[in-house]
């Protein structure tokens, strides 16, 4: 087959095994996400240093859909009644106010009005899909910090990707606008329709064949993703935002259906994505990481210091305005940091610039390596914070919120 290296599938097969080992073994002196040892193993493997993981099309295809399947279990896990009032308007407004310091701290960095947008779009995200495994894991996502911090991740995810969609499709900002209506109105339109069950007779299928080969739910999952993917890529708009807007569409679909039956749904999705496609994702986002770029050049390893600031300034700060009410100066400062951390959307941006061919390598890798690096550090930063404000409690009784997480 055209572009399959086995020894590279079976090495990248390992590192998902090693990565979790890690992690728990780490776990006992620091508190690591799982995702930041699936990266840097990657890094390691790939042509960077040890050269054991080349670029190939067939992974880097699963790399896709992993990173299309990130963005549909963002979608499909939040609760848009929860946050919907005044955490999701804060988060709007301080989206809208980070677009803005964004593109303008682009335009000052890029020696192009094309890369200072591509900049500025990937500094407005935030990566809902890191962060929500964490707070869950957490027992955090039911209380009024979470939700903020799910309405700033829902908003740092879907920004952005009409963002891209408007500003990096190659057509005119009112074609673009027009085409991206269209979307929204065909997937809005699916999940209003979804959203007026329930469906008894779809969630009797769903029940029936939950421990049989069938696996209906799963399938239609697939199914869901591969539609609206197919028809974001169609339109000429990102990928992302079809599998984002799958994942609210499947949520809709289930709505009503017994609880031990979603549990169970959610699971196998679970194992799917966290277990399958997702560090695929990540570690071969390590493998392609151009990390000779950026450590012969000096002023990229700058640059890249300087983007972990701008994430703090640009997308932290305005995240703080969806604080809840009587918030603790700890809990708004971990919000402003969870705010910032970003690397999915960062990713794919980049690789939109350097297709365009108006991004330079270095730069690129300066982006996602600050991305890298916020992942690692702002979110133990963060519920270091938490904790604090907290009075010392732990955040959950029998769960770590750093091991074993994807995303």
């Amino acid at each position: 087959m055209d572009g399959l290296d086995p020894m590279s599938i079976v090495v990248i097969a390992g590192l998902a095994v090693i990565a979790p080992l890690l992690a728990g073994a780490v776990g006992r002196v620091a508190k690591v996400p799982l995702v930041v040892f699936e990266i840097v193993l990657g890094i390691i493997v790939g042509p960077s240093i040890l050269g054991w993981v080349a670029e190939s099309g067939f992974i880097d295809g699963l790399s896709e859909f992993g990173l299309a399947v990130l963005f549909f279990m963002a979608g499909n896990e939040i609760d848009f009644k929860a946050i919907s009032g005044r955490p999701l308007r804060r988060a709007s407004l301080g989206w809208l106010i980070s677009l803005a310091a964004g593109v303008a701290a682009g335009l000052l960095l890029a020696p192009s009005i094309e890369a200072g947008i591509i900049i500025g779009i990937a500094l407005t995200s935030t990566a809902l899909g890191t962060i929500m495994p964490m707070l869950r894991d957490a027992g955090e996502l039911s209380t009024p910090f979470g939700r903020a911090v799910t309405a700033l991740g829902a908003v740092g995810e879907f920004g952005p990707l009409v963002a891209i969609s408007l500003f990096l499709s190659g057509r005119s900002p009112i074609v673009a606008g027009v085409v991206l209506f269209g979307f929204v109105l065909v997937s809005g339109l699916a999940i209003l329709i979804a959203a007026r069950g329930p469906y008894p007779k779809l969630h009797a299928i769903v029940n029936a064949t939950l421990h049989t080969s069938g696996q209906f739910a799963v399938r239609l999952v697939l199914f869901i993703i591969a539609a609206l993917v197919v028809l974001s890529i169609v339109l000429g708009l990102d990928m992302l935002l079809g599998a984002f807007a799958a994942g609210v569409l499947f949520r809709a679909l289930l709505r009503g259906a017994a609880e031990a039956d979603l549990e169970l749904v959610e699971t196998k999705l679970e194992a799917v994505a966290f277990g399958f496609l997702v560090p695929i994702f990540f570690i071969y986002t390590g493998v392609t990481f151009d990390l000779v770029s950026l450590v012969s050049d000096p002023d990229a390893l700058l640059l890249m210091g300087v983007f972990l600031v701008l994430l703090l300034v640009v997308r932290g700060l305005p995240g703080v305005l969806a604080a809840p009410p009587g918030a603790s100066a700890r809990d708004r400062v971990a919000i402003g940091l969870f705010s910032a951390t970003g690397l999915p959307i960062i990713v794919a941006v980049t690789n939109i610039g350097l297709d365009q061919g108006v991004l330079a390598a270095s730069t690129a890798a300066a982006l996602v390596g600050a991305g890298m690096l916020s992942v690692l550090v702002f979110p133990l930063i963060a519920f270091g914070q938490r904790r604090r404000s907290l009075g010392g409690a732990p955040l959950a009784p029998d769960r770590d919120p750093h091991i074993a997480v994807e995303g």
